[in-house]
């Protein structure tokens, strides 16, 4: 079963991020600078949208209890390295 990702924006640069499998849920709150979500996006999309598939990407390579509860988009490349090409190629697709 896929997760349901629940993305609310919260201000300007931060979003909750709700996680729903079976009976389990998790919540993340994820902060989104606005110059390096323009280097992602370029215009394809939404920053929520952004987060959303950032999300669907850590939800394949790890469980959602093992996802950092509070952190920024950014770190996602120190951790997965091949984070900002995958992104660009699912934004574009």
């Amino acid at each position: 079963m896929a997760a349901e990702i629940l993305v609310q924006a919260v201000d300007g640069t931060r979003f909750e991020v709700t996680l729903r499998e079976g009976r389990g849920e998790t919540r993340h709150i994820v902060n989104v600078e606005p110059d390096y979500a323009r280097s992602l996006l370029h215009g394809k999309k939404t920053v929520a949208e952004l987060v959303r598939i950032s999300f669907e990407f850590l939800l394949e390579n790890e469980p959602k209890e093992s996802i950092l509860r509070k952190f920024d988009l950014r770190e996602i490349g120190r951790y997965f390295p091949g984070y900002e090409q995958e992104i660009r190629g699912r934004l574009r697709g």
